[in-house]
């Protein structure tokens, strides 16, 4: 992509949402959180002042990072449902060894979630599942050696 990585829209709202409850309440319990600390005195002995501090540098640190993938991110819209998988779609897959049955949406890395069936589009997984369609086998090297897994559906 052009200077920036792929994000569906739910992806962009989600991540929009976070930095403003970040700016907002967050910064405004952290500023208590260190105000009351104040209060309990001396500042170079007083430990809940220094975490308070320490959590604001960490509370800061995590603007700045939603801040910057905003700034990177391309919403990039699913393209309408025609059964080839690709970025945005949900896709049922078997795997030949172990029959198990696994459904993954195809995402940008940065709203993937392994365990939320949410894969990044940059992962080897769905590198070899896109442009399947139902009814295909794709082999997928992964460190244990070569799997092959069953497209069962394709879906938006």
């Amino acid at each position: 992509m052009d200077g920036g990585y792929a994000i569906t829209r739910e992806g962009l709202d989600a991540l929009r949402a976070e930095l403003h409850e970040l700016e907002t309440t967050g910064r405004a319990e952290m500023a208590q959180r260190i105000k009351t600390a104040r209060e309990w005195g001396d500042l170079k002995e007083n430990a809940e002042y220094h975490a308070a501090k320490e959590d604001q540098a960490h509370l800061e640190t995590r603007i700045a990072r939603l801040t910057d993938r905003l700034r990177g991110a391309k919403v990039v819209e699913p393209p309408a449902h025609d059964g080839v998988v690709a970025f945005g779609s949900t896709v049922e897959v078997r795997d030949e060894e172990s029959g198990r049955s696994s459904s993954y949406t195809l995402v940008g890395a940065a709203e993937a979630s392994a365990g939320d069936g949410r894969l990044s589009i940059e992962s080897p997984v769905a590198q070899a599942l896109l442009g399947a369609r139902a009814g295909d086998a794709v082999a997928v090297e992964t460190p244990r050696g070569s799997r092959t897994l069953h497209v069962v559906r394709v879906g938006p």
